[in-house]
């Protein structure tokens, strides 16, 4: 390549992999369409984690969550973990964050601070002074609500003034805000107040920025839909008919081989107790007839339905952001020198397997994610890919395609030639984890071209899915006659893919 490319990512939160109207004809998706086109899709990548600080604290430091330390919701991302934006700094990139971080928790405590927390997450006043540095990032703007949370605050809530809309708490929920509780999927925010807005122009305004000075730039765009509550402005909450859409279903018994708690979330009133031993419940870890929105304590087969033609509202709704940002580049006579890449953090249940949102259940629809990467003139265009690709990949093959070195300490796996159509694989398997307590729920599911098993802590109880045979993951092979030399085969390879996660050693230089 003749010169560094510049980094665009461009990321969605809790987005389904098969959410793009390329591949998936009931879903509007025309700038993500164009991606596709105009790159590589690759339909095998995953996340190392399903929930959002691990997932997005790997993507930044090329570890897993075991290895960073931000290993599950309420836990922070220490500021002393090595960031590929110091490795882009070093190397004269300009680093930019705009949209949502959530590198740290909601709660400091006098151990560990947060910024991201209240009550300075409200703090319009620190907030006015503060763009970074922030992880390597020498340029944020950040917000940390999802729709009409009452999280809003920090630069989101500074550009709602600066655009003239002084009654912005009107939108939101209290403390801050005044908005009824029991709003269900129409938001009465207007389109120009909402965060994709706001996103698409801080990033275009440092694209601008990046074309006067000519500084090579590692550009993060990080949206927060279609993670729920599921919410969207007028007209995208309508957009969809929900008798006209697939509503994924629970296959009856399909649970009868799973561990104990996949059935427990199919009772009224399951009893998750003995997983709960701090306290604190777990993610996805309920009643599943039930879900907790607006005023709802229990989803109707109208509501699930309909939260599913929001969800896709939402994502059309990001998606018109995404081609703005998509013109701007083009405008600027930038693309040709941008590598840009489309993905999410994690995926997304709206009834497969009977389930909602997320949680420990590490099936495709939840670990699976959509994944586009395009370079004009390098990465093919138009063109699919089974290769396997990890979020932790990221950060190794942004700074290859950079020519920049890779620090030792990153586990992810350098997908540059992969990408350039020049390889077929680069890894034959990916992890996942989830973690809640060290004691309570702690999984970890390994996955190659053809099979996924997932193991629990001091527990006898497992998954083993043939995604070859049967890709709607519907039988446990587990406990299943005449797979035990499979059990065994994939127990062994996940222990010595756990073992390849440590850090490359430092290399031998003498003999002695």
């Amino acid at each position: 390549m003749s010169s560094r490319p510049n980094i665009l990512l461009i990321t969605s939160d809790q987005q389904h992999w098969n959410t793009i109207g390329a591949f998936q004809p009931e879903i509007s998706t025309p700038n993500l369409d164009r991606l596709a086109r105009e790159g590589t899709t690759f339909g095998r990548a995953y996340c190392p984690n399903p929930t959002c600080t691990p997932s997005r604290s790997s993507i930044i430091t090329g570890m897993y969550p075991s290895q960073h330390g931000a290993w599950t919701l309420g836990t922070k991302l220490l500021e002393d973990r090595h960031t590929v934006g110091e490795d882009f700094k070093q190397a004269g990139y300009q680093t930019s964050l705009i949209g949502k971080a959530h590198f740290q928790p909601l709660k400091s405590t006098a151990e560990y601070e947060s910024k991201e927390a209240y009550p300075l997450l409200q703090d319009l006043n620190y907030w006015r002074n503060d763009e970074g540095p922030f992880y390597g990032f020498d340029h944020i703007e950040l917000a940390r609500n999802h729709t009409n949370e009452a999280h809003v605050g920090q630069h989101y809530a500074l550009w709602l003034e600066e655009q003239g809309c002084s009654n912005w708490r009107d939108y939101f929920l209290p403390p801050t805000g005044t908005m009824d509780p029991t709003q269900t999927y129409k938001w009465p925010i207007p389109e120009k107040y909402h965060y994709n807005t706001w996103i698409a122009e801080r990033t275009n305004a440092r694209l601008e920025e990046h074309h006067k000075t000519g500084d090579p730039f590692f550009l993060w765009a990080s949206f927060f839909d279609p993670h729920p509550e599921y919410l969207a402005p007028e007209p995208w909450d309508t957009m969809y008919d929900p008798e006209q859409l697939s509503i994924p279903s629970m296959t009856p018994g399909e649970h009868d081989r799973n561990p104990p708690h996949f059935g427990l979330t199919q009772e009224d009133n399951p009893d998750f107790s003995h997983l709960m031993e701090t306290g604190f419940g777990i993610h996805g870890y309920r009643s599943h007839h039930y879900y907790e929105y607006g005023a709802k304590q229990r989803l109707t087969e109208y509501d699930k339905k309909k939260l599913v033609a929001v969800y896709y509202g939402m994502i059309s709704l990001m998606d018109k952001y995404i081609g703005r940002i998509l013109n701007k580049l083009d405008a600027l006579g930038m693309a040709e020198n941008t590598l840009v890449v489309f993905t999410t953090d994690h995926g997304h249940f709206f009834g497969q397997h009977g389930l909602q949102a997320k949680g420990g259940f590490h099936y495709e629809d939840l670990i699976k994610l959509p994944f586009i990467v395009r370079y004009p003139g390098h990465v093919p265009s138009g063109q699919r890919s089974d290769a396997l690709q990890s979020l932790v990949d990221l950060a190794p093959t942004f700074l290859s395609f950079c020519g920049l070195s890779i620090p030792r300490t990153m586990a992810g796996v350098d997908q540059k030639e992969v990408w350039l159509g020049r390889r077929d694989k680069a890894r034959d398997h990916v992890i996942c984890e989830f973690r809640h307590e060290p004691t309570t729920i702690h999984q970890k599911t390994y996955v190659d071209e053809r099979y996924k098993i997932t193991v629990y802590y001091n527990q006898t109880y497992g998954e083993i899915f043939d995604l070859q045979e049967d890709p709607g993951e519907l039988r446990n092979l587990w406990d299943e006659p005449g797979y035990e030399g499979l059990k065994t085969e994939l127990l062994l390879k996940y222990a010595w893919a756990e073992l390849g996660k440590e850090p490359m050693p430092m290399p031998r230089i003498h003999h002695a």
